[in-house]
Order: C-alpha cells, then structure tokens, then sequence
C-alpha cells in the first residue's frame, strides 16, 4: 500500500531545499483553493542572466497548491495569480497548460516539474529575449512607416527633372547602338540605272543653277545591289547609246 502521506512530506522538503525563500506555507483561506489541507506558495519569476537580477522584475506569479489524500496518483489542487504585471487570461492559459501536465505525470511527484514548465513560460512570454523581440517587432514597424522628406514637388521642379531624365535616357541609349545605327540616316534608295545616271551626271558637269533647288538634291542617295543586277543590261545600252552621241558630236565639230 502507498503511503502517501510520506510522499507528500519528502517532496515539500526537497522544493524547501530548492527554492528555498521563494516557498512558503499559507492559510487555506488565502490560497483560494476548496481545501483545508495544508497549502504552499512559490514565487515565480521570469529567468534572467546575472548581470541583471538587479533590474526591476516586470512579471511575478504565484504558484498555489495543495496534495490531495491520494497525490501522486492524483493531481494536485492549484492555483495562480499575479503578483505583478500578468493579465488574468494569460494566467487562465499558463494554467490550463500546467492541469494538462499534471495529468501526464500521475504516479510520481511533479509540484517541482511544474515549476520548472511555469518559469519557462514566464521567460517566453515576459523574459529579456521576449522583450528584445517586441523591441525589434517595434522597430520594423517604425521603420515600414515612409515619413515625407526633401523638396515638394511642383510644375517647374518635375518639368526641370524629367528634361534630365529624358537626356540621361537618350545618351544611355546612344551608348547602346551600334556605331553603323548612329552614321546611317534615312536614306532614298535607288535603282541601278538612276545612280549611273547621277554619276554621269556628277562627271560630266552638271547645270548652272538657277533660282530653284531640285527636291532630289537634297535628299541622301543610297543604293541596292540588288538593283544593279536587275539593271545591268539596261545601264549597258544606256552607256553605247551616250557613246555613240558623243562620238557623233565630235565628228560634227572636226567638219
């Protein structure tokens, strides 16, 4: 047969010796449990590094509980509260987690297993890295907040920079292109048999000028291969028709 009773006594003398002046015994009537066996308090508060046990505590918790006659096959009774900062939801959430826990561990002592599941939460939810955390969350909030700065904008200072843009823009592109792009201009093309008559044109003398400039002359010239050897005939004929004029004309002139 289990004796209880013993193990109830072995297990509060350990967590004296553990925690030491965060365990204490307390009335009944203060515990706010439905008992009139004896009730214990521990303090509990969110674990932190040396350097820093001077610092004020932001959170503290109370851990209540009481043995049952048949503790640990039973779970104890418990109890929380806030001694400092902690809403009660928050307190109604750890506590759930902590009965869940009980139940997984019937058969042998677990007040200290508690404690050690209460702290942790504690320096999850209220620790220095959970605030460093809310700090940064704060921060990225501040920072995806676009404050206006610089100049306003009007009519004159956009029309003065998209005149800049557009130039920076035209002289990118001219870096792009081509040397053979930036040389060749939009030019008339034509056939085999006009260009040799401009040639001959060109070698022969053209006329004087007169008070009206010929459209053709001001436009570029440009050539197709493809069209000398369409008009190669037609250019050769050309050529013996002006020949034989010539030769004509100069035996007029020696008569």
């Amino acid at each position: 047969m289990t004796d209880y009773v013993q193990e109830q006594e072995m297990e509060i003398e350990a967590l004296q010796a553990i925690l030491m002046d965060d365990f204490k015994e307390i009335d009944p009537s203060e515990s706010g449990l439905n008992t009139s066996n004896r009730c214990f308090q521990i303090t509990l508060s969110p674990q932190e590094d040396e350097a820093d046990e001077a610092a004020t505590i932001p959170v503290q918790l109370a851990l209540i509980f009481s043995h049952t006659e048949k503790y640990p096959d039973e779970p104890p009774h418990l109890n929380l509260k806030s001694l400092r900062g902690i809403q009660y939801e928050d307190l109604q959430k750890l506590k759930g987690k902590l009965e869940q826990e009980a139940s997984e561990n019937l058969g042998m002592a677990m007040v200290y297993t508690l404690v050690t599941s209460a702290q942790e939460w504690l320096s999850e939810s209220f620790g220095q890295d959970a605030n460093i955390e809310n700090s940064e969350d704060e921060e990225t909030e501040k920072d995806d907040i676009i404050v206006p700065h610089g100049e306003p904008v009007t009519v004159e200072t956009f029309l003065a920079w998209r005149e800049r843009f557009e130039a920076e823009l035209a002289l990118e592109r001219a870096k792009l292109m081509p040397e053979s792009a930036l040389t060749t201009t939009k030019e008339k093309k034509l056939s085999g048999r006009q260009w040799f008559e401009s040639g001959r044109a060109s070698m022969k003398g053209a006329m004087p000028a007169n008070g009206e400039s010929d459209e053709e002359d001001d436009e570029d010239i440009d050539f197709d291969e493809d069209d000398f050897e369409d008009d190669e005939e037609d250019m050769l004929e050309h050529y013996l028709a002006e020949k034989s004029d010539s030769s004509a004309h100069s035996s007029r002139r020696a008569n």
